[in-house]
């Protein structure tokens, strides 16, 4: 039987990527069901060729201008009731959550509730929200099967692993657009500069978030809830080639890591196939022809929002909701040219330092925190 997906974010990276996967395996998946912003082009052509039973799209605006677009028979709705619709209110076995941001917990929240599996490629959900996220997705008996390259890896280490058998796990970074220049040559960096990753293709967003250390931030506190891992077991190495992805140090000092081309097809087909692999359209890795691999000791003080991240996590509860929340608004006022680069760093930290943090917070206080964080993010200046 067809495994039935539906992708939230469809238009994005991760999306188009998961739709490439599964276009080439037509035999084995079927889309159910596609949610995107505002790039309405690309959602029409996506519906056109993969004829989803439902698509979403952010405003009424924008599904008044789509309607005409797509072929008859497919029902369309809007806004985060639309997500809804297509992470829970369908036939789908499997939701992608490829949303970037804080607006992702909601509609993965009902997917779970639902029943769905989770292809889970957005790291805020379990950042914002991930003791309330992982509790439920055990009362349901879902799965939360990691997207993301880095906790793909260390899921894959994992297989067949005892838990308490796992002394640490390191994420590798590749230190983003700007890991060889140091924090004086980072003053006068623009938007154009920052966008320029040199392994990975993301969405704008995302390549912010890498240049300043955010995302791997963001990443430790997922792999926390998604691994049961205290922070003291998890590490971050810089590691510029991205060829291993990540890999878990066991009790005994044997190390065992996932390896292989940056290319994000890899962990989205493993999380779709799970527990199965099969044929991949990748490149193969020839480790005889890249010949060398390097690796640097993290520095905390040239990427302090890492290290804030950290503390973030360690302090729990609220506080790595406004990590979050600080962050998406600032990096968005840095993408319209609003703030210099390192100012991100100063609106992260000041935010944080302004909160008193809920332990335990309850889905409309992690709300009620993550707008308080936005409106002080976006309120900051020198």
């Amino acid at each position: 039987m067809k495994k039935k997906v539906s992708i939230l974010g469809s238009t994005g990276s991760i999306g188009t990527q998961s739709l490439d996967v599964i276009s080439r395996y037509p035999e084995l998946y079927t889309v159910e069901a596609l949610s995107a912003g505002s790039n309405i082009e690309l959602l029409a052509e996506q519906a056109r060729v993969h004829r989803p039973k439902k698509v979403s799209v952010a405003t009424k605006e924008l599904a008044d201008r789509i309607r005409g677009e797509l072929p008859p028979g497919i029902e369309l709705s809007f806004g985060e009731q639309g997500l809804i619709e297509i992470a829970a209110h369908n036939d789908a076995d499997f939701v992608i959550t490829a949303l970037v941001g804080s607006q992702g917990l909601k509609p993965t929240l009902a997917a779970i509730d639902a029943g769905k599996q989770i292809g889970l490629a957005n790291k805020e959900t379990l950042v914002s929200a991930g003791h309330l996220v992982t509790a439920l997705a055990k009362q349901r008996g879902v799965s939360l099967l990691p997207i993301d390259s880095e906790h793909s890896a260390i899921f894959q280490c994992l297989n067949g692993e005892p838990r308490a058998a796992v002394r640490k796990i390191t994420l590798t970074a590749s230190g983003g657009s700007f890991r060889d220049r140091s924090r004086e040559e980072l003053a006068g960096v623009t938007v154009e500069d920052a966008l320029k990753h040199p392994n990975w293709s993301m969405g704008a967003k995302i390549t912010i978030d890498s240049a300043t250390m955010v995302n791997k931030g963001l990443e430790v506190m997922e792999a926390h809830w998604l691994f049961d891992l205290s922070y003291n077991q998890i590490e971050v190495l810089i590691h510029p080639e991205s060829i291993i992805h990540s890999y878990v140090e066991f009790n005994d000092h044997s190390i065992i890591a996932q390896m292989g081309n940056p290319d994000m097809r890899v962990p989205i087909q493993y999380a779709l196939t799970y527990p199965d692999r099969i044929a991949s359209p990748t490149e193969p890795l020839n480790l005889a022809r890249l010949g060398t691999l390097h690796f640097r000791e993290m520095d905390y003080d040239r990427f302090p929002l890492l290290r804030m991240a950290f503390e973030a996590g360690r302090a729990g509860g609220s506080a790595p909701t406004v990590y979050n929340a600080a962050n998406e608004a600032a990096v968005a006022r840095f993408l319209r040219g609003g703030i210099p680069f390192l100012a991100i760093e100063a609106i992260i930290e000041e935010v944080l330092s302004r909160h008193d943090t809920i332990h335990e917070p309850q889905l409309d206080e992690i709300f009620a925190c993550d707008a308080w964080a936005r409106k002080e993010a976006a309120a900051w200046h020198k």
